[in-house]
């Protein structure tokens, strides 16, 4: 029970990060769903620099890699929101918009892991 607690205590702040990122970013909402970008690249850097560190390995950090892992950087990233992004660009007809939104979450992520993990070596 206690790591539901980990998990719930960090999907609380993880969700409520997203939240404030998309406030700080509500200007910029028409444009284009950076702020859906900025958490997802930010959150697959952290996570894979969190699981280089070895908590996510070591018997003794479970519940820290519970907390921040699967709680914090669960809820704080968010490919639900990018999927409907995607979809709503694409019903617009914003084609363009579309295809780089798409590229840029997923080679941005890509890349965002692969610089924490260099970073880490």
């Amino acid at each position: 029970m206690t790591n539901f607690l980990w998990v719930a205590l960090g999907g609380a702040l993880g969700a409520s990060a997203r939240y404030g990122v998309g406030l700080l970013l509500i200007n910029f909402s028409n444009l284009f769903p950076f702020a859906t970008l900025i958490v997802n690249i930010a959150g697959s850097f952290l996570l894979a620099w969190l699981f280089a560190a070895e908590y996510a390995v070591s018997a003794a950090d479970q519940q820290l890699w519970l907390f921040l892992g699967v709680g914090v950087l669960g809820a704080f990233t968010t490919f639900s929101t990018f999927s409907l992004d995607l979809v709503l660009l694409l019903q617009h007809g914003d084609w363009l918009k579309a295809t780089l939104y798409a590229l840029l979450n997923v080679f941005g992520c890509l890349g965002a892991v692969l610089l924490a993990l260099w970073i880490k070596i």
